[in-house]
């Protein structure tokens, strides 16, 4: 035993310190490091922790309406910016209201990612309360889809989308 001197303190690991953060935090900070300023979205239940995260981040968020109108605004901010536009929206309903504007996005060939909440892991694929399947909804006006099933995957999916 040293006594006097201090430990040294192990440095983390990304994946460890990426565990001591949420999905939500995770997703933001991702959202961040990729540039996004302005992200169009409609909160939801299954979404609304990424809300909670973006009150504190400097990303300007834009409420539309509805879901249908946060994918187009998304598109419209790519068409006239230049940049990538990004809407959030909730899983089932909420995310199943994005599929016109995507497919008018990528029949255009418009860089738009569109973040949609999910239910729970484990209730994928048991009829939950608003879940679809939306990944399989939208792979025909995609150009890719993600399913996250672990935080730890969150930082290397931002990066890619």
């Amino acid at each position: 035993m040293n006594k006097g001197k201090p430990q040294a303190k192990r440095k983390q690991t990304k994946t460890e310190a990426a565990r001591e953060r949420t999905g939500a935090q995770c997703l933001v900070a991702g959202l961040e490091r990729a540039g996004v300023e302005v992200i169009f979205g409609y909160p939801g239940g299954m979404i609304i922790d990424v809300f909670n995260v973006l009150t504190a981040s400097p990303i300007h968020f834009v409420l539309p309406r509805h879901e249908q109108g946060a994918v187009h605004m998304a598109d419209g901010y790519a068409r006239a910016t230049g940049k990538v536009g990004c809407c959030l929206v909730t899983s089932g309903p909420g995310a199943t209201n994005t599929v016109t504007g995507l497919a008018t996005a990528h029949m255009d060939g418009i860089p738009l990612v569109c973040i949609c909440g999910q239910v729970p892991t484990h209730m994928i694929g048991n009829d939950a309360f608003q879940e679809a399947d939306i990944t399989g909804i939208t792979r025909a006006v995609t150009k890719h889809n993600f399913l996250v099933k672990d935080v730890d995957e969150l930082p290397r999916i931002v990066a890619e989308a």
